[in-house]
């Protein structure tokens, strides 16, 4: 069984399909369930008290977790000083403290199994620190470094997490940001084009697979740096 957070939309919703595409058992976990034809669980990451709801409700399922994917996340990008503060608490509670909610809440199910994976969040942008995304650029380092931090802390059971960093990717995330923007953000990548979902989710495929099995606490960034 893997779990998708933000599989409503985006990079999760596509992660999702491509992982039940190769037969894997999928539940979703979103704020909304509505009009999803994916298997799917009530979650806000961003609150503690609805991941815990939602880690007892995969525990009743008395099912191996293979992977957790943590694909939930909110994006703003601005200069730091026009970033109001609901949007910077928005930023911090959903991509770095929604990320450590679902990882502490999700391991206890890892650890009697000693075997499974992570498979976290950031962006290029934390690389790149890039102009106008310093806010958001700041709650995806944090997931990097308490990624590499868990990894450390899961070794000893056999358990694995590592961050994959995308470029722009067309998504809602990205709604706004004109074809000239991303082009100067992606002129800065080794690889400097514009990558796709399917980019992502073969990245996804890589880490949950036994082929990969020498990699944790690494970030991927998608296009190099």
């Amino acid at each position: 069984m893997i779990l998708v957070t933000g599989s409503s939309r985006g990079l999760g919703k596509a992660i999702a399909e491509r992982l039940i595409e190769r037969g894997e058992e999928v539940i979703g976990l979103a704020r909304t369930t509505k009009n999803s034809d994916l298997r799917s669980i009530e979650c806000d990451v961003s609150e503690y008290s609805s991941v815990k709801n939602a880690a007892k409700e995969v525990k009743k399922l008395k099912k191996p977790i293979k992977a957790i994917i943590n694909a939930a996340g909110v994006a703003s990008m601005n200069m730091a000083v026009t970033t109001d503060e609901n949007t910077v608490q928005k930023l911090i509670q959903t991509n770095l403290v929604g990320t450590i909610y679902c990882c502490q809440l999700f391991a206890p199910i890892m650890l009697r199994q000693k075997k499974g994976s992570f498979i976290n969040f950031s962006t290029i942008a934390v690389a790149l620190a890039l102009k106008g995304e310093s806010v958001y650029a700041a709650s995806k380092a944090g997931v990097e470094v308490f990624s590499k931090s868990f990894a450390r802390e899961m070794s000893d059971f056999n358990i694995r997490v590592n961050c994959i960093a995308p470029g722009p990717i067309r998504t809602d995330l990205l709604r706004g940001i004109t074809d000239t923007q991303i082009q100067k953000i992606t002129s800065q990548q080794i690889i400097p084009k514009q990558f796709q979902k399917s980019d992502v989710c073969d990245l996804v495929e890589l880490l949950i697979d036994e082929k990969s099995s020498s990699l944790s606490g690494q970030v991927l960034n998608l296009g190099g740096v």
